[in-house]
């Protein structure tokens, strides 16, 4: 292993999934702008919009996406302000 190239700053960091709230906690040098208390601990936080709990890959679950309902509601809000 070569020396002076790895990062110093591994430190235990909270990892959360927001679509179904799921955390873990892991080792990383990322930076986190938020934290959160875990059983009297204080970690940095990063959320996360999938992880392997959520992932339809590894949950065996598909997810439907409303594509067509998202772009009406688009259309409803934004698309006709030229129109008067």
């Amino acid at each position: 292993m070569k020396k002076g190239i790895h990062p110093d700053n591994y430190r235990p960091v909270v990892f959360k999934d927001m679509s179904n709230d799921d955390v873990f906690i892991t080792r990383s040098t990322i930076n986190a702008k938020e934290t959160i208390d875990i059983d009297g601990v204080t970690y940095p936080l990063i959320k996360v919009e999938i992880s392997s709990t959520s992932h339809p890959f590894y949950t065996g679950k598909s997810k439907l996406v409303d594509t067509a309902g998202r772009v009406d509601k688009f259309m409803s809000r934004y698309g006709n302000r030229n129109k008067k």
